[in-house]
């Protein structure tokens, strides 16, 4: 069943253009009211389990000027962001590499690096198309890596899933279950790697404290030059 668009919500006194579609989500686990940008430039508000949406709307309008500057900086990306068609270069593993389109009006084959998606529907923009097929990717290569780094540094895991979350890369719940980002697969192999052993050693520290970063410094000795790649290359930019 197709889901409505977000409803748009115009900011009190806002100028002209920044008409800015709101999703407003409740949820038990978070603990604070939150505002966030989502990668399609919509507004995600979170209210808590006993807020209440007039609170909500109240933390809206004192974050606007935070808001309004994130749309502008998220419109402006989007209006130089190139359609991936053919000729276009894509992040993958780390390179950024050639999207080559072949085919007709009835189906294309799309190709970059070694990645082959046939029979694909000609549009302008194959963003989706290669996406969607990056995450399947993930969802095939991430969880087999995962395991078998958790096996080779002693630590047990119940569940690993691969997701599409808006702010990050991974994380790990008391229960054992890790959650990488697809997007994971763009990063170079030895990124992925060490984001997944970051998240592994929260399985005997569920914190940040200085034991922690001892644990991940003996599991992955470049985990300081993965760890400035992941913050250099902002998960909103690969939207």
């Amino acid at each position: 069943m197709a889901t409505e668009p977000p409803p748009l919500l115009r900011l009190p006194n806002a100028g002209p253009g920044l008409d800015i579609p709101l999703r407003i989500i409740r949820s038990n686990r978070a603990r604070r009211y939150l505002l966030r940008l989502d990668h399609d430039g919509a507004a995600r508000l979170v209210i808590p389990r006993r807020g209440s949406q007039a609170e909500a709307l109240r933390f809206l309008e004192r974050s606007r000027s935070w808001l309004e500057r994130r749309v502008a900086a998220w419109r402006s990306r989007a209006s130089l962001r190139q359609p991936w068609t053919d000729g276009a270069t894509i992040l993958f593993h780390g390179e950024q590499v050639r999207l080559n389109v072949e085919g007709d009006l009835f189906g294309v084959t799309l190709t970059f690096a070694d990645e082959t998606l046939c029979g694909v529907t000609p549009v302008v923009d194959y963003r989706d198309a290669i996406q969607a097929h990056l995450r399947r990717l993930a969802e095939r290569v991430l969880p087999p890596r995962t395991l078998e780094l958790a096996r080779l540094h002693g630590v047990t895991v119940s569940r690993v899933t691969v997701r599409a979350q808006k702010t990050r890369w991974g994380s790990c719940s008391a229960r054992g279950t890790l959650s990488l980002n697809w997007r994971l697969i763009q990063a170079p192999p030895h990124v992925q790697d060490y984001l997944i052993i970051h998240e592994l050693m929260h399985r005997r520290q569920m914190n940040h404290s200085a034991r922690f970063w001892n644990l991940v410094a003996d599991a992955c000795p470049t985990w300081r030059e993965a760890e400035a790649w992941l913050k250099k290359t902002r998960l909103e930019n690969l939207a």
